[in-house]
């Protein structure tokens, strides 16, 4: 198992471990908790890996069953992530806070 954690994991875990090292604890208690963290990283990044993996074989598929049907290029573009429809919301609050500011200044001098 060690030979699957790479040093800069270990390095970090063991930097985790110090951190949070409480009064009293013993260095095979630290040495204990590091190896608990580095078996945790390890996890993550595997399954973060796998999951990476997974999304592009499903995105790959994708891109192969457009170009195979001869579907317009709208479709293809329509396939690729879009980026959120969030760009309106901030031009709409600051409309709102100029309407509210101009009609302060109209109601509190007339």
């Amino acid at each position: 198992m060690k030979s699957n954690i790479s040093s800069e994991t270990q390095e970090q875990a063991l930097k985790l471990a110090r951190a949070t090292q409480s009064q009293g604890q013993t260095k095979e208690q630290t040495r204990l908790i590091a190896q608990g963290i580095e078996k945790g990283i390890a996890e993550y990044k595997k399954l973060h890996k796998a999951k990476a993996r997974e999304r592009d074989k499903l995105r790959k598929q994708q891109l192969k069953s457009k170009s195979r049907s001869g579907d317009s290029s709208q479709e293809q573009e329509a396939a690729l992530p879009q980026p959120r429809a969030g760009g309106r919301l901030p031009w709409v609050l600051l409309g709102l806070s100029w309407a509210g500011f101009i009609a302060f200044l109209l109601f509190s001098h007339g």
